[in-house]
């Protein structure tokens, strides 16, 4: 699963609001339930099982990405969102430096093999130098979405 699989234009935020990495889940679930990719009545019990992840360990990965995470019983299909901060969230990072890219993704539950493959293969994604550039140069989430696309390819 790519992330051009799992994202649309309305799944990604050109522009997060949030200051920290919590804030930052919360602002991502929020796009989820507006988009309607998870239900309303289900966004405390999916927003726990995000946090709960990651008090276990920051999901901030260093080089200014952040990849919060969970499994959960209330999707059925993989469902993410994006979002991009100028200013950098404080997400308590392994290399200490701000988050710009914060990818927030879910996996039904006990499809333990395909949250990894989709975890390994969004990291790999966002390390590439070239490809987090291209996104922090993007006007709006359709050109972000464009670059996505454009390097999920190759």
């Amino acid at each position: 699963m790519d992330l051009a699989d799992i994202l649309g234009r309305e799944q990604i935020v050109p522009e997060l609001k949030a200051p920290n990495r919590w804030e930052a889940i919360d602002e991502l679930i929020g796009n989820l339930v507006a988009t309607g990719k998870i239900q309303p009545a289900d966004r405390d019990a999916i927003t726990a099982a995000v946090k709960k992840r990651e008090t276990s360990m920051s999901t901030g990965i260093g080089f200014g990405i952040g990849i919060p995470h969970a499994s959960t019983d209330l999707i059925y299909e993989v469902v993410g969102a994006l979002g991009r901060s100028s200013r950098g969230v404080n997400f308590d990072a392994l290399d200490n430096q701000p988050v710009k890219l914060v990818m927030l993704f879910l996996v039904p539950q006990g499809q333990f093999q395909k949250h990894l493959h989709t975890l390994a293969n969004i990291a790999k994604l966002l390390h590439k130098v070239d490809f987090r550039d291209a996104l922090a140069k993007a006007p709006d989430a359709e050109a972000m979405l464009a670059v996505i696309r454009e390097y999920g390819k190759k």
